[in-house]
């Protein structure tokens, strides 16, 4: 491509002139030597040669470049990241503009010089000899070549590198490829590194030739913007006397920067660039964006900055950025993909931030302390589609935890599931070829002597939280939807922990937080990787009935894996990493059968179907589980409660609980909230709002129906305790109903995550006992 400058001065008509002579060019060549040499004189042979030998070319160098995040499209951005606002674009894909005004206001004689001012050189050498005043100006390739090799001060020794790196970069590349070098490098202020940063942060436009008319940069504004390389930024020690050349910045600024556009146009036309009748209409623009100082990191503060915390610690654990340095990712330059489709992503924030009047009237206008937090996971694929930790993305993360740059574990997104982890429980007897119609001894009251749950036992035996119409025999079905604590106890009993706690791990819960003794906090366990038996000491039978905290991301995860006909696919953020051409990471879509026949996903289908809390109104079979979880002693005050389900397209859980572990009260004074009433409506809104802009068909996602090989349903089972083990845990007291292990404010731990920035304060909280999972039966509806 052609040059858009001249060779000389005084040229009329834009592009490169002939080549100078051999004999002209040896001649400069022989003067940048005598400059060369002279400057030698003043730093020392040894040095002079060492720069010669360890210059920086452009290839040796890698360059910070603004790293974007982007929404599932790969279109839509959700963040910018990196210390510089920088985005380089090659220099064929540029347009003219920026081009032509760089050169009339930096280096007028660029397309005909040979990289250096030989003669600022020279001057530099003889005020170094004569003790006189030390030289400045440079040429293009000089600047570019000082800001490349990060040449700081003004010394003789610097001017000697800066010559020495543009003579050999004058040798090597192309005006070119200079000017494109220098253009993505440069400074503009404003945090904003190099044209198209600048364009974006001052005009909120493009320097690319293949952006849309009106989003281009204009010959006028990149005039402005050019004039902002002599002074970038304020002078600290005088920021009101020398305000640089940002017109937004001070009435001082802005005559300067009028001052230097006037220069600049003059530039243009002597160079060919403007005719005098197109200079004259040219008139300066007054559509400069104020100053942001958030320009170059943009997009964090929203909830989707959650999602980046997630996205960039997926990826320090992905071999292409494996020992690399913190910032490596921010500054990289990377394209990166997500998971995140835009349509759910605000279908989840509608939802779940119930400060907003988008939300569910059931939610919106409660107390501070309310919080909800919901995932959504796509069946098959383990891509989250949607992610609301929480309305700051620079604050709490309520859904789950990640790893920061320093390899800390963050987040507060483990809450005890109450009874929504009885789905587990329920997927492991399906497994294990238990019916859902096989009855079961359910009285409001029953011992477990085998898991220490007796009378005369500290923590007592096991109650219902409320009555169902099939007591105290019902089917295993009947009991799920009335969310009978006795009879998911037995179950868990005749199961073993060990085989629940493997099935829970397989569909996608892969840490649980268990309370130890003489530890006031939960500690994290990590489930995956390890047999049931393994973990089965870690935890007590209680497990069945949600005692131990789990995040809102496994748990959607788990849904995901039930709705994917018992396929489990991790659940992930990143779908691909690109830098340039360059595909740097893939995402790998792997499924694991967690071993659910046909017939039993289709009993935990129709099962989980009955649910009321789970039924939508539009024409989508869904299935799902409430849970609730209560405050300390409390019979009537709840602090946690859940909503979790799934349709064969789209899987979510929903957590709305206190940040400060204190129980649900509504702004009315009523302490009514539970699954079905709490988290319930949000998960109801959100699967309707999200199916409906996916726009897909509900017909291709229907459930199967059961065969039920054991048509009749069997009498009442009779539970066959194992018998206590040191490898149990051994309850310890409790009254009737819950206790809540740790305040939501409590670091998760790996060892435990250290509090994040602008988080809600630990509450003090006592040593645990062994709680209680409560829901009301159906009528009334479950909580």
């Amino acid at each position: 491509m052609s040059p858009t400058g001249n060779n000389d001065n005084s040229a009329a008509v834009p592009g490169p002139a002939a080549a100078p002579a051999a004999p002209k060019r040896r001649r400069r060549r022989v003067l940048i030597v005598l400059a060369v040499l002279a400057l030698l004189a003043g730093t020392g042979l040894t040095a002079g040669t060492y720069y010669v030998d360890s210059v920086p070319t452009p290839t040796d160098l890698e360059l910070p470049e603004s790293t974007t995040v982007y929404f599932a499209d790969g279109r839509t951005p959700m963040a910018k990241l990196g210390a510089e606002n920088r985005t380089i674009v090659p220099y064929e894909e540029m347009n003219d503009a920026a081009k032509q005004a760089i050169v009339a206001t930096e280096d007028r004689t660029f397309w005909s010089n040979e990289g250096i001012d030989f003669t600022g050189v020279l001057r530099a050498a003889w005020s170094n000899v004569t003790g006189g005043q030390r030289q400045g100006a440079s040429t293009i390739t000089q600047q570019y070549a000082r800001v490349a090799a990060d040449l700081k001060g003004v010394s003789y020794s610097r001017k000697l590198r800066e010559a020495v790196i543009a003579w050999k970069l004058d040798d090597k590349y192309s005006k070119e490829e200079i000017l494109g070098f220098y253009l993505n490098t440069v400074p503009f202020g404003r945090g904003s590194y190099g044209i198209e940063a600048a364009a974006q942060a001052y005009f909120g436009k493009s320097v690319r030739r293949d952006a849309p008319p009106a989003k281009q940069l204009t010959t006028a504004e990149a005039m402005v913007l050019c004039a902002m390389v002599k002074q970038p930024e304020a002078d600290p020690d005088d920021p009101e006397g020398q305000p640089g050349y940002d017109p937004a910045r001070s009435p001082l600024a802005r005559q300067n920067s009028i001052d230097r556009w006037n220069y600049i146009r003059d530039g243009m036309v002597k160079l060919g660039y403007l005719s005098a009748d197109e200079a004259a209409d040219l008139a300066y623009p007054d559509s400069v964006k104020p100053i942001d100082p958030a320009a170059g990191r943009s997009g964090l503060d929203r909830p989707t900055g959650l999602v980046v915390n997630h996205v960039l610690s997926e990826l320090r654990r992905a071999e292409p950025f494996q020992g690399k340095p913190a910032d490596y990712i921010r500054n990289g330059g990377f394209k990166i993909v997500t998971t995140i489709d835009k349509r759910v992503q605000d279908a989840a924030d509608a939802a779940a931030d119930i400060r907003r009047d988008s939300a569910p009237e059931a939610v919106r206008g409660q107390p501070k302390n309310w919080q909800a937090a919901l995932v959504a996971v796509e069946p098959g694929t383990g891509r989250v589609l949607g992610y609301h930790g929480g309305s700051d993305g620079a604050g709490a993360d309520y859904a789950g935890w990640y790893h920061d740059e320093t390899g800390a574990a963050r987040g507060f997104g483990q809450h005890p599931p109450g009874s929504s982890f009885k789905v587990y429980d329920l997927a492991t007897a399906v497994q294990e070829k238990i019916s859902v119609k096989q009855r079961f001894h359910s009285p409001e009251i029953k011992e477990f002597p085998a898991s220490g749950r007796t009378k005369g036992s500290p923590a007592g035996p096991i109650r219902n939280a409320e009555r169902a119409p099939c007591q105290p025999d019902c089917a295993l079905w009947e009991a799920t939807v009335a969310s009978l604590n006795v009879t998911y106890f037995a179950l868990t009993e005749q199961l073993g922990t060990a085989k629940v706690i493997d099935l829970a791990t397989r569909a996608g819960v892969d840490s649980m937080w268990a309370n130890e003794k003489g530890n006031p906090q939960p500690k994290r366990i990590e489930l995956r990787g390890h047999s049931g038996q393994e973990l089965a000491r870690h935890f007590s039978t209680e497990v069945g009935i949600g005692q131990y905290g789990i995040t809102v991301q496994d748990h959607a995860n788990g849904m995901a894996t039930f709705a994917a006909g018992g396929k489990r696919a991790d659940a992930h953020f990143v779908r691909s990493v690109t830098k340039g051409d360059e595909k740097v990471l893939d995402e790998q879509l792997v499924q694991t059968d967690i071993g659910l026949d046909q017939e039993a996903v289709n009993q935990l289908n129709w099962t989980l179907r009955r649910v009321k809390a789970a039924e939508l109104d539009n024409g989508w079979d869904s299935a799902g589980k409430t849970g609730t979880w209560q405050a300390g002693t409390s019979t009537t005050q709840n602090v946690h409660t859940w909503m979790v389900g799934y349709t064969g397209a789209l899987a979510a859980a929903v957590w709305l609980g206190t940040v400060d572990g204190k129980p649900l009260r509504t702004s009315d004074g009523s302490y009514d909230v539970y699954g079905s009433t709490g988290a319930g409506p949000i998960w109801r809104q959100f699967m309707e709002q999200a199916t409906a802009a996916l726009k897909l068909d509900p017909d291709k996602y229907r459930f199967q129906e059961p065969a039920f090989p054991q048509e009749e349903e069997t009498a009442p089972t009779a539970t066959v305790a194992p018998k206590p083990t040191t490898a149990q845990p051994t309850p310890t007291p409790t009254v009737t109903r819950s206790t809540v292990p740790a305040s939501p404010t409590a670091k998760p731990t790996l060892t435990l995550p250290p509090t994040p920035t602008r988080s809600p304060k630990p509450t003090p909280s006592r040593t645990p006992k062994p709680p209680r999972s409560v829901e009301p039966s159906l009528t009334p509806p479950p909580g």
